[in-house]
């Protein structure tokens, strides 16, 4: 076959970030009772382990739910009681928990509460046997910056803490926070799901979409697509991310 002749790599057809926040703020029909696992709108996504999903659940609750995966639930409106494995859960608006896959949960809420749910079907076992809440005042620990070659000025001073991991590493959530920086595009080889507690970022991808978030948005990472970073001030937010070992 002729160099001329041979076959093209598809495009990739989703974008490179989705705003989930955004996304999360169109109804989705509940009744009382919320159906947790019924009542949501998936973000469209490449096929395989990972699945966002905007939820919402009315007054009242749900007992014996079965996770079919991992999943991380950030609360966007209301409260949201969470149990499982002995372990009760509070989450106010802004505020995130891990929950574990075949373990019953029962969840309860008072006046009803807006999610959104990363869910990870990845085989690695989880790490812990207890539903773990995402401690953003946690202390963090130096953590690698971006590459050099993709950095345009100063490098920043990166920190991390993992809430939670999977035995494999390939799933992990948990905190971090930068001084500003700008990185050129980079090729995306995980999801991540990004709820920024502090500070301000702009994004651009390779189909020329661009977006600037701030304090409270909720940004989905499509692995793949690629994007750049630009902050100016200092940003920190909390994460869930899956990267294929």
């Amino acid at each position: 076959m002729s160099a001329s002749s041979s076959p093209q790599p598809a495009a990739f057809r989703w974008p490179g970030f989705v705003d989930v926040g955004s996304f999360a703020r169109e109804p989705v029909v509940a009744r009382d009772g919320g159906e947790f696992l019924a009542r949501r709108r998936w973000v469209d996504l490449p096929p395989g382990p990972i699945s966002v999903a905007a939820v919402s659940v009315g007054a009242g609750g749900e007992h014996g739910i079965s996770l079919p995966g991992e999943e991380f639930v950030l609360v966007r409106t209301g409260t949201l009681r969470l149990r499982q494995a002995g372990v009760e859960i509070a989450l106010a608006a802004g505020e995130q928990a891990l929950l574990l896959r075949g373990l019953p949960l029962s969840w309860s809420s008072d006046g009803g509460a807006q999610l959104v749910v990363l869910r990870c079907t990845a085989g690695s076992a989880p790490a812990v046997a207890q539903p773990v809440k995402i401690d953003t005042a946690a202390a963090l620990a130096p953590s690698n910056p971006p590459l050099a070659e993709l950095l345009v000025g100063p490098t920043p001073q990166c920190r991390s803490h993992a809430s939670y991991r999977t035995s494999s590493g390939e799933f992990v959530c948990g905190t971090w926070d930068s001084t500003p920086y700008h990185r050129l595009p980079m090729t995306f080889q995980h999801f991540e799901l990004m709820h920024l507690l502090e500070g301000r970022v702009t994004f651009v991808d390779s189909n020329g979409a661009a977006g600037t978030f701030a304090a409270g948005d909720v940004v989905l990472f499509v692995r793949g697509g690629t994007v750049s970073w630009e902050s100016r001030e200092y940003v920190k937010k909390a994460y869930a991310w899956f990267r294929p070992a």
